[in-house]
């Protein structure tokens, strides 16, 4: 190994600690209640070694965020081995939902908290890439039951919005216990038993 190879790797692993030590930090403390400092001291480094690879938390939350979102749509195109595009569409919601429920402060991250949003807007980025790359799984799933003859009358872009829409806050009412204070007959199962319902709606569409 070259000694350029041995620095980039060893920058990738200071990288991916920093990372490490900062999610394990949201989910402990809390994003707003996390510093760089806190950072830095849990994985015993000087603040100024964080700062050489992440400018601010903002940016740390961004590499998260995009983290996240790899490890979503790398489950969404494992559902494309599904030939049926309406199997895959009931597949991916309930891909999406355990995602969400398994991993509620990345999902948090990922949707509900503006930091990822206001890098890429600092950044001057014209995309959001990881939305785009994972709205786009989905859009092409609904493209492709209506090629199948499903949502007959229905238009592309606004449905798979809706769909997704749906789901998303279906999730946000249980992580953040909503579910809990209504109380519904059976706020435990609740949230699968509301998809379900959504199932079938779609099926006759």
């Amino acid at each position: 190994m070259s000694v350029a190879d041995r620095k980039a790797r060893e920058k990738e692993a200071l990288r991916t600690l920093i990372l490490k030590g900062a999610k394990k930090l949201f989910l402990e403390k809390g994003i707003e209640q996390t510093t760089m400092r806190n950072i830095a001291d849990e994985i015993d480094y000087s603040v100024g070694t964080v700062y050489v690879y992440f400018k601010d938390k903002n940016a740390i939350l961004h590499d998260l965020h995009s983290i996240g979102f790899q490890e979503l749509g790398g489950f969404f195109q494992g559902l494309f081995s599904i030939e049926d595009p309406m199997e895959r569409l009931k597949k991916m919601g309930i891909t999406y939902l355990k995602f969400a429920i398994e991993n509620q402060e990345m999902y948090d991250l990922m949707f509900n908290v503006k930091a990822p949003m206001e890098f890429i807007e600092n950044a001057k980025k014209e995309d959001w890439n990881e939305g785009v790359a994972t709205f786009g799984a989905l859009k092409e799933t609904v493209s492709q039951c209506m090629e199948h003859g499903h949502f007959k009358g229905h238009s592309l872009e606004p449905l798979s919005f809706m769909i997704w829409s749906l789901v998303h806050g279906m999730c946000c009412l249980e992580i953040r216990q909503r579910t809990k204070g209504v109380k519904f007959s059976n706020p435990d199962t609740i949230l699968f038993e509301g998809y379900n319902e959504y199932l079938k709606m779609i099926t006759k569409m």
